[in-house]
């Protein structure tokens, strides 16, 4: 599986997230795609998972029809990122499990504001999953 992560995201994510071969937007070539293009670029590469700190993707793009997987961090800092990489590795693997990768992830991490998020006991994360229509 190839993972993109978008250039709101922190570099040391990638450390993280090595299992799913990840590589930077800044890396790609993609530096400066707004989201359209930039999915547009990404599918075409053949990276399987977009993982972006812009939680606005799933009301500013259609998802339909895409081949690519988006997970969105509601806290894109990696003050906030570091203690959930776990978690959104597991979102990663989510997303990409079952053909499912038309339904984006947010991934609201403390800190963060998310639309309408579900709260953990805990207090530190939350996910919401909402299939993407198409528009």
């Amino acid at each position: 599986m190839r993972c993109l992560l978008d250039e709101n995201l922190p570099h040391k994510l990638r450390s993280g997230l090595s299992e799913f071969d990840p590589v930077t937007v800044q890396y790609a070539g993609f530096s400066g795609l707004k989201n359209g293009e930039l999915l547009k670029a990404a599918e075409a590469s053949g990276f399987d998972v977009l993982v972006t700190g812009d939680k606005t993707l799933e009301y500013e793009q259609s998802m339909k029809d895409r081949r690519i997987a988006v997970v969105a961090l509601s806290a894109p800092h990696w003050e906030f990122v570091k203690d959930h990489v776990a978690r959104i590795a597991d979102a990663i693997r989510r997303r990409h499990d079952g053909g499912r990768s038309r339904e984006l992830m947010l991934v609201g991490l403390c800190g963060g504001r998310s639309p309408a998020p579900q709260r953990t006991d805990a207090g530190h994360i939350s996910i919401r999953l909402k299939r993407a229509t198409g528009a």
